[in-house]
């Protein structure tokens, strides 16, 4: 389920036409609707989301025997994906197969680990939440929004032949119940959902209320009713089972590194991250002094002149103005520096919601459909308070809505990161095996995080230190996710060492280490290992070209390969665009 979401989350949209694209990759996506049909069967609202037709009405399934189905159906797949590459000789296709047979195995792999090891829980709150908005985002044509009241009704069981979400999750709960040596869930993580629950309902029926959908109000009064009620079954049934240890069994672990496409054992992961923190810190060290003087800080040392900056607060109507006039400045940059190629249409930036500040506590990218694109582009989305963590309150957050950070979040989450990454898919067209099941975050953040270095220089001085505390957070993930994942810090280490090194927010430090801890272990490292991949790839590239280098035709390069791994795309690179750019400089 978790990495359904993040899917959802973080991927962009493959769009052209069928007769558009060329041969391959309309015999690519072909092999695709294998494991799209798949998706749809068991997760028709992740299918609905990408963008796979007739699915906007049907819910996830939690039925009796979902585990033995569902692996079932993927080694059917699989066997299938296998019969066609030997029936295959074109180079790409076969690639692109490759890619489609690694995912579907991988997610074999985990569900079958999570199986075996992890008690199942499920946070119907959010699933239902997801499940609605997906359907009720004002990029959705308005017909297919009329789903979200079947939607919704299944959820709550009142259509003909559907089960209420929550008595489903209670029976596959309880099913598992019987099985000894499953371990439970994670206190820290029931209680964030169950005081999340309230935000989600509400956010369901702001959604609704925005909509021309009428008759909404007494299947979410039910929905509202069952979740009281799952509520207290989990208080009474799971929550004096939930464990205190936060540490996941090391082959789920491993298993959720390789997911998000980390490659390398965690010992070297810590010892590569530690490095370039302190080498990230000694930048810090030596720009602080600049921006203290630029300011008329009293203190020169980085902690302080970061507080000092964050005191330099935007009030809460004139955020979006801020963002939208620095996404002007570094759109400027970008031309005059011949960065990359910039499409003519604006960038859209928006403010979050309360419930979507909930599920993603931090700046993000919400994608448009995957498939059958008709010109919908993501969206930069802004939360302005991250809501109270579980049994804390509402803690202070300031880490986003003042000037100096503006630079390094646009430019991550806008352009030249996230939002061109993901419209450069759509306006060039790629197979939905390099969209879609290529997808991992090293691959998606790898670059967004190599967006902000490419346009650090251009930046304020203010603005560069922020953007190296931004890195300096990155590498920090890198070292205290595993290190706090493998018990060698705890928890509280985690986050006193986030607030007073990095400088987070006591709102973003427990944000940070909640993710760590249960929201999504292992996600957080993939940042400073696509960002380090990225960065060997271009140095490969330079050195094989010497002064014929050319950044905006390399970036160019990289954005239309769509969300290859960094082996794949180093293979293209050093295969297709250097040879290339070789001939082309005669």
């Amino acid at each position: 389920m978790r990495k359904t979401m993040m899917l959802l989350l973080a991927l962009a949209c493959s769009g052209l036409a069928e007769a558009a694209v060329p041969a391959w990759v309309a015999q690519s996506n072909r092999n695709a609707e294998l494991l799209l049909t798949l998706m749809a069967r068991f997760n028709p609202e992740d299918a609905a989301g990408l963008g796979v037709e007739g699915h906007d009405a049907e819910t996830v399934d939690l039925g009796p025997g979902i585990f033995e189905r569902r692996q079932a159906a993927t080694r059917e797949a699989i066997a299938e994906l296998q019969t066609r590459r030997a029936q295959t000789q074109d180079g790409a296709v076969l690639q692109d197969l490759d890619i489609l047979q690694d995912s579907a195995q991988r997610n074999l792999d985990s569900e079958r680990l999570q199986h075996e090891l992890l008690l199942p829980y499920y946070p119907v709150a959010r699933i239902a939440f997801s499940g609605i908005k997906g359907l009720l985002d004002p990029r959705i044509a308005q017909e297919r929004q009329a789903a979200a009241l079947i939607r919704l009704r299944r959820y709550a069981g009142l259509e003909p032949g559907s089960t209420a979400l929550t008595e489903l999750a209670k029976a596959r709960t309880r099913e598992a119940m019987a099985q000894p040596g499953l371990l439970p869930p994670y206190r820290g993580e029931l209680e964030q959902d169950l005081s999340d629950t309230p935000r989600l309902l509400e956010g369901i029926g702001q959604l609704f209320a925005k909509s021309q959908i009428r008759d909404y109000q007494a299947p979410l009064a039910r929905l509202r009713a069952q979740l009281k009620d799952y509520e207290s079954w989990l208080r009474r049934e799971i929550l004096p089972k939930a464990r205190s240890d936060h540490r996941l069994p090391p082959a789920l672990y491993a298993d959720s590194l390789r997911q998000v496409g980390v490659d390398v054992a965690p010992d070297e992961l810590i010892r590569r991250a530690l490095l370039s923190f302190a080498e990230i810190r000694n930048e810090m060290r030596a720009l602080a002094p600049l921006v203290a003087k630029d300011k008329g800080f009293a203190s020169e040392d980085y902690r302080e002149v970061i507080r000092a900056l964050k005191q330099q607060q935007v009030a809460n109507d004139a955020i979006l103005p801020l963002y939208r006039s620095t996404l002007g400045s570094i759109e400027d940059a970008v031309r005059h520096e011949q960065v990359l190629s910039l499409p003519q249409r604006a960038a859209a930036i928006r403010l979050a919601s309360e419930a979507e500040s909930a599920m993603i506590p931090a700046p993000f990218m919400s994608p448009p459909r995957l498939i059958g694109n008709t010109g919908e582009y993501g969206e930069f989305v802004l939360p302005l308070q991250v809501p109270g963590t579980a049994g804390r309150g509402d803690l202070k957050t300031d880490d986003f809505s003042y000037q100096a950070a503006a630079w390094t979040l646009t430019a991550h989450e806008a352009r030249p990161g996230h939002e061109l990454q993901f419209a450069a898919m759509v306006e060039k067209g790629v197979s939905d095996a390099r969209a879609i099941f290529a997808f991992n975050s090293v691959n998606v953040e790898g670059w967004a995080l190599y967006a902000e270095a490419e346009m650090k220089p251009d930046f304020p001085l203010d603005g560069q230190l922020i953007g190296l505390q931004l890195r300096l957070m990155r590498a920090a993930r890198a070292f205290l996710d595993p290190m706090v994942n493998l018990g060698r810090i705890t928890p509280e280490q985690v986050n006193a060492f986030l607030q007073r090194e990095v400088v987070l927010s006591p709102g973003m430090a427990q944000s940070e280490t909640d993710r760590y801890v249960f929201r999504m272990p292992g996600q957080a490292t993939a940042y400073f290992y696509g960002y380090q991949a990225l960065m060997s790839i271009r140095q490969r590239a330079e050195l094989a070209l010497g002064g014929k280098f050319n950044r905006q035709r390399f970036h160019d390069f990289v954005l239309a390969q769509g969300l290859l791994p960094p082996k794949l795309l180093e293979k293209a690179v050093l295969e297709q665009f250097v040879p290339a750019e070789l001939k082309t400089a005669g």
